[in-house]
């Protein structure tokens, strides 16, 4: 059942039980009360009635007393016709002692008579009493019987007396004689059968009966009815008043049930609605009762879910593009600091932080910052937009705590004493990113290397760092898992870039002395040539060899040979300048590239390079405690462009060209390519000798008592592979 339905039945059994009670009640009561008063009027009535009946006797008594008290029989009937036309008895009749009528007078009722003082002797047709003849001796003489019709007159005389309808039964219990109407007869027949003793019946159609006799003292067989002196119409009203209350009772129960429950409806099916994805279900408010206040409620709180949904959409669309962003910048690009803003921008706006910045850790112990946003004004630096100006010790203040122990913190801002150059703010967020351990999961927060205390995780990378949420709330826990989310991308990002820089490093360097390999020696050549014809500068190019290196060789093995080759390059390093770029074109061949660098600065370069490989003999170890040293000179072989050449590749190829002329003059010493034939755009060639050093003047020349000091040939046209086993 619903609730419309229980509320409907239950409020119907309020109202009209205590109706139905009522109306029971009073019928009943009325009923009893009518019951009542008839059986009082009907005991009346029972009491005239032998009142009548016995003083009628009485009547017939006398009548016949005065009858038999006559001296002769003459005397006697004269006292007879006197009798009956006193009207004291209807009938006289007088009968000798044998029983034979001696006299009667006329116009005697029909029988049969009932004797007053006998016993019921069935249909009564006239009443009589008898009295006995004697004489003066006491001798039986006959008797005087005077008597009075029982007939429809005598019946409507009783009914008169008493005021009640009486009806005369003869013995087998049919009417004789009434005054009933004849539509009731069949009832108060009936009703007078069903009734014992003298107890009070009622019949159908609202009559009560009552049994008067045969007794002694009234032989007559009457019964008595009373209509019922309530209102025809009071039990038909009492139910048109009940049907009329459950009438109402049904509307106004109807009524309150739907007011009630229209409501209940409504909001059931509006949270239908939003069980199905509906958030724009709103319900009426009908009323300010508790169902009123309960639909601005489910308003209300429509209104907020559906904002709180959107700002989740907005927040799910815009972390979804951030992460996009991220995966397209991931696979896209190498680039740290770009990786890293995105990152940063990503965690801010999923968070809804205010500011944050990425610290990575350098080889010091120290956290940098190398991406920051929003914290301008917020440390006490001279360049606040200079992510770098944010540095924090390992183990200081919290991002350093973070880094040191791994574990992520969040909570509000207290300043610390002494300052540790973080910034400040409200609240705060930072978890750490290390690399993937590849031994296994990430172990963050297990003991410091070295069994230094201030050093970070051996896996540690660095903090990512948020600050200031809006709204001025501080960060949950959510919050947390979302910036581990970010510090794992950014963790990946640092350590894919390492490990990028790491490959290409290892692809374009020698793996023996850590100098850039011939691959990478193509690439920058075409790159410092358009650099210089951007610029109108110029680009020398040192070929490079070390003479007799097979001898290394041949005579300490090929250990103290790569030995060699080690130094060599490091030597080489610490003569150019960190713009110059060394790189090993194979064997004991390498090639020495000089930006922005004339004649003359390389020639001082090699006169450097020749006189440092010359003077210090290269140590290796031998089979005692001492180090053999191992004598090594270089050849060099100088070319400058655009002055010798018109391409990289060309420029490359008149160094090599100008070595073996260095090698043919003797070895242990430079040569300077010849100038580009028919060049229209050459520069003036600065000359210089074949020796190892500048002449006094200080200007180096070109040798010309050597005449195979400049190789004849032009410029090659395609690539030049390494040359490894010349000048051996």
């Amino acid at each position: 059942m619903t609730l419309r339905g229980r509320l409907t039945v239950a409020f119907l059994v309020v109202v009209l039980g205590p109706v139905l009670l009522g109306a029971f009640f009073v019928g009943a009561t009325l009923s009893a009360v009518d019951r009542s008063r008839a059986t009082e009027r009907l005991g009346l009535a029972a009491a005239g009635v032998r009142t009548s009946v016995d003083a009628l006797c009485q009547q017939l008594r006398a009548a016949a007393d005065a009858v038999a008290l006559a001296a002769d029989p003459v005397a006697r009937s004269r006292a007879a016709d006197q009798v009956v036309g006193r009207g004291l008895a209807t009938a006289v009749v007088i009968a000798d002692a044998a029983g034979r009528t001696t006299y009667a007078t006329a116009g005697g009722p029909a029988g049969p008579w009932q004797d007053c003082a006998g016993a019921p002797t069935g249909r009564v047709g006239a009443l009589a009493v008898q009295v006995r003849l004697r004489d003066p001796a006491g001798a039986d003489l006959g008797a005087v019987a005077a008597a009075q019709p029982v007939d429809p007159a005598f019946v409507a005389r009783l009914a008169a007396v008493t005021g009640v309808d009486v009806t005369l039964l003869d013995g087998p219990g049919r009417i004789t004689h009434t005054t009933e109407d004849p539509g009731v007869r069949a009832a108060v027949l009936a009703a007078a059968g069903q009734a014992v003793g003298e107890r009070v019946a009622g019949t159908g159609d609202g009559r009560y009966v009552r049994r008067v006799g045969p007794n002694p003292g009234q032989p007559l067989p009457l019964v008595l009815s009373v209509p019922a002196r309530r209102p025809p119409v009071l039990f038909g009203a009492l139910a048109a008043a009940v049907a009329l209350a459950a009438l109402l009772a049904v509307l106004a129960a109807w009524r309150l049930a739907r007011v009630t429950t229209r409501p209940l409806v409504e909001l059931a099916g509006a949270v239908d609605r939003v069980a199905h994805g509906d958030l724009t279900a709103r319900v009426p408010v009908r009323s300010r009762d508790e169902i009123g206040r309960l639909a601005a409620a489910f308003n209300r709180m429509m209104r907020e879910t559906g904002s709180y949904v959107a700002a989740l959409t907005s927040s799910r669309d815009q972390l979804r593009n951030h992460l996009v962003v991220l995966g397209d910048t991931l696979a896209s690009t190498h680039d740290l600091q770009r990786i890293l803003r995105v990152i940063l921008d990503s965690a801010i706006a999923g968070t809804g932080a205010r500011a944050g910045a990425v610290l990575l850790l350098d080889g010091h112990g120290v956290l940098v910052g190398q991406c920051v946003e929003g914290l301008a004004g917020r440390w006490p630096t001279d360049d606040p937009a200079d992510p770098a100006t944010l540095r924090v010790p390992v183990g200081t203040g919290v991002v350093g705590a973070v880094a040191a122990t791994g574990e992520p913190v969040r909570g509000r801002w207290s300043a610390p004493d002494p300052p540790t150059g973080e910034p400040t703010c409200e609240t705060y967020v930072a978890v750490p990113f290390a690399a993937p351990d590849p031994r296994g999961p990430e172990r963050p927060g297990h003991p410091p290397v070295d069994g230094d205390p201030a050093a970070p995780p051996s896996a540690a990378l660095g903090v990512l760092a948020l600050y200031d949420r809006l709204g001025g709330h501080e960060f949950d826990d959510d919050d947390v898992a979302t910036l581990r989310t970010f510090a794992g991308h950014a963790a990946v990002a640092v350590e894919n870039v390492r490990v990028h820089e790491e490959a290409q490093r290892l692809s374009l360097t020698d793996p023996l002395t850590g100098l850039w390999n011939y691959r990478y020696l193509r690439e920058s050549i075409r790159r410092e040539v358009e650099r210089a014809n951007r610029f109108g500068r110029m680009l020398s190019v040192l070929a490079l060899d070390l003479d007799r290196f097979k001898h290394v060789n041949d005579t300490w093995g090929h250990a103290a040979g790569d030995a060699v080759l080690v130094e060599f390059a490091r030597r080489v390093r610490g003569v150019i300048r960190e713009v110059d770029l060394a790189f090993r074109h194979g064997g004991e061949e390498f090639v020495v590239l000089l930006p922005e660098t004339d004649a003359r600065g390389a020639t001082i370069v090699a006169e450097r390079l020749g006189a440092v490989v010359r003077d210090q003999p290269v140590p290796i170890d031998g089979h005692g405690d001492e180090p053999l040293r191992v004598p090594v000179t270089v050849s060099i072989g100088i070319a400058v462009y655009p002055d010798h050449a018109a391409g990289g590749q060309q420029v490359l190829d008149a160094a090599d060209d100008a070595l073996y002329a260095a090698k043919a003059a003797g070895r242990d010493g430079y040569r300077m390519a010849p100038v580009a034939v028919g060049d229209p755009a050459r520069t003036q060639e600065i000359p210089v000798v074949a020796a190892t050093v500048s002449p006094p003047d200080g200007l180096p020349r070109a040798g010309a008592a050597d005449p195979a000091g400049a190789a004849q040939g032009g410029a090659s046209s395609g690539p030049h592979p390494p040359r490894q086993s010349r000048g051996r």
